[in-house]
């Protein structure tokens, strides 16, 4: 049984598999990536094509009872639709079934679908995920695992060409790939790594998603309209008039990538007015200056993607445009001004290569990895691995678990804080130096009366398919618990071997030399009170020397930095001022 590549996406959504070594995609009957939307009557359901369509026919009065991107509606509660209240999940369900039935409807594919690789947001959130899994549940399919939509780009590209040659002249190399689609832009900063890709950085917005271009268009072209024709906002335009607007404002959008001008035509859009129609004609460079602000805020985002990661642009070894919006001659444009012409690749398939990518994912049982360390931040400043980069990321009803058992240090607070950060280099082996990004952190009650070491700790810490990191902290002696679910994570793919590999390069990611950026200045940060082991080093000097004052005997040689800590909170014994205190002149 083929497992398949969906790409449910905000704006459309996509089946793929392969045969043989090609990507069979299951376009509509317009040759094109299927509509994510409904539009209910009644008890009767309109989806994909037939459902948009009606954005752009006049009198049928179906505005309210239409939704687009219902992806972007999970994770609530419920959704009113013209009046009746109905659940995202259930609304992304019959996008998702009528997806599946064009599939296996369609004369090129004789297999049912019931196991799928599927591509998400790299900003879509865990409890999203599991929504969107309950969705595919509903429709008679079950996710095999979850693969971010720019890494499902990345590996569709390098599977359509050569893919020895594709990983041999990239390793080791940057690659930034970014999604720049009708809900969101979607950009992953990776590095090929002999047979991984990983993640160094991603990013993620809904603000400059193709859709918000085309409601920038129509509410920028209405205004202009009503300047040159002296029409105040007192008149009003009839009825599911801007629905059919903003339908042609999108048309023209994609028509003027490979056109110098489009005209958009409304009639019966103004009421009371002589002259009902709208009528205007768009060329590009006028729609270039239109949606300007929000290609600069688009593009501010790629920017601080490698500027977060600590790489310029000239480090980019290849960027890799996907989406719709790529191909609008002003992304390109300055793409090659950014990165040069013979860096940038924008894939004739650009809207359907990463459907194709996670059907590759699915034929050549490529697993999901994780790209950094998850570690515990310990007392003085060392950092226990609690999942380890490379660890397989778990498939369907499948988990990851483990229990760690620590100790309390410096209970005196009466909280025990357990620090979860990850590195920004990816692999296992990082310099406890190296800068880390806070993931979260829990925290339990201890007694403060405890000596250093007798609290004890547990916490457990669970992976599971939907790609969620589930921390659970427990006081063994307070009774106390604390509970965090972590939901942004770095991740990678271990690529198949190719039978023509012939080097015996090191296959790890702690060989490569990844650049890391500064940490911000003046932060302030939780200082971990917890160990592995029980070690009196570990215990901050002036609270050990509170219940073990032996140990500074100067004939035992206690460290330099546990004597100055003591020293630097006991109070002068001439004036007994503070340490620290600048009246202190003894």
């Amino acid at each position: 049984m083929n497992v398949f590549g969906f790409d449910f996406g905000t704006t459309n959504s996509l089946i793929s598999v392969i045969r043989g070594n090609r990507a069979i995609c299951f376009l509509d009957e317009e040759d094109r990536p299927i509509p994510s939307v409904v539009c209910y009557e009644g008890a009767q359901k309109i989806l994909g094509r037939n459902a948009k369509d009606r954005l752009a026919k006049s009198g049928l009065g179906v505005q309210g009872n239409i939704v687009q991107s219902p992806k972007m509606y999970l994770g609530r509660d419920s959704v009113f639709v013209e009046g009746v209240e109905r659940t995202p999940v259930d609304m992304v369900s019959d996008v998702v079934q009528h997806v599946r039935q064009q599939a296996t409807n369609s004369e090129r594919n004789s297999e049912e679908i019931s196991a799928v690789v599927v591509t998400i947001p790299v900003g879509m959130k865990g409890y999203q995920r599991r929504a969107l899994r309950d969705a595919f549940k509903i429709s008679g399919m079950n996710i095999r695992q979850f693969v971010h939509e720019p890494l499902a780009a990345l590996y569709g590209l390098f599977r359509s060409r050569r893919f020895p040659e594709m990983r041999r002249r990239y390793n080791g190399k940057l690659i930034l790939v970014f999604d720049w689609g009708g809900g969101t832009l979607d950009l992953t900063l990776c590095r090929v790594i002999d047979d991984m890709i990983v993640q160094l950085k991603n990013d993620g917005t809904d603000e400059v998603g193709g859709d918000v271009f085309d409601e920038t268009i129509m509410n920028r072209l209405l205004q202009i309209t009503r300047q040159t024709r002296s029409l105040s906002e007192s008149v009003e335009v009839f009825p599911g008039a801007k629905s059919r607007l903003l339908h042609h404002c999108e048309r023209a959008k994609i028509d003027l990538s490979t056109r110098s001008q489009v005209a958009i035509y409304v009639d019966s859009f103004f009421s009371g007015v002589k002259e009902e129609e709208f009528d205007y004609v768009l060329h590009q460079r006028d729609l270039e200056q239109l949606v300007k602000p929000l290609l600069d805020k688009g593009f501010e985002r790629i920017r601080r993607v490698l500027s977060d990661a600590g790489y310029s642009m000239d480090e980019v070894a290849l960027c890799v445009a996907t989406g719709g919006m790529s191909n609008m001659p002003a992304i390109k444009q300055r793409l090659h001004e950014w990165f040069g012409p013979e860096r940038v690749e924008i894939p004739d398939s650009t809207a359907t290569l990463i459907s194709e990518g996670a059907a590759w994912i699915a034929a050549d049982s490529v697993r999901l990895i994780l790209a950094k360390n998850i570690e515990l931040e310990l007392a003085r400043n060392s950092f226990l691995p609690v999942v380890k980069a490379g660890t397989l990321m778990p498939n369907e009803h499948e988990e990851n678990t483990q229990t760690l058992n620590l100790y309390c240090t410096d209970p005196r607070d009466g909280v025990a804080k357990l620090q979860l950060c990850a590195p920004k280099r990816p692999g296992k082996s990082v310099l406890t130096s190296e800068p880390r990004d806070i993931l979260d952190v829990v925290t339990v009650k201890v007694d403060s009366k405890a000596q250093a070491f007798k609290e004890r700790l547990e916490l457990d810490t669970k992976l599971d398919d939907d790609l969620i990191l589930k921390a659970h902290a427990r006081s063994l002696n307070h009774k106390d618990e604390d509970y965090c679910e972590i939901h942004d994570l770095e991740f990678g793919l271990k690529l198949p071997h190719s039978t023509n590999r012939t080097d015996k390069t090191d296959t790890s990611c702690d060989n490569v030399n990844t650049r890391v950026a500064n940490p911000p200045s003046g932060s302030i940060s939780v200082r971990p009170n917890v160990a592995e082991d029980v070690d009196q080093f570990l215990v901050p000097g002036e609270y050990l020397y509170q219940y073990n004052p032996g140990y500074f005997d100067a004939r035992r040689n206690p460290p330099e930095l546990q004597r100055y800590e003591r020293l630097y909170y006991e109070p002068c014994s001439i004036c007994g001022k503070a340490s620290n205190d600048p009246a202190c002149k003894c």
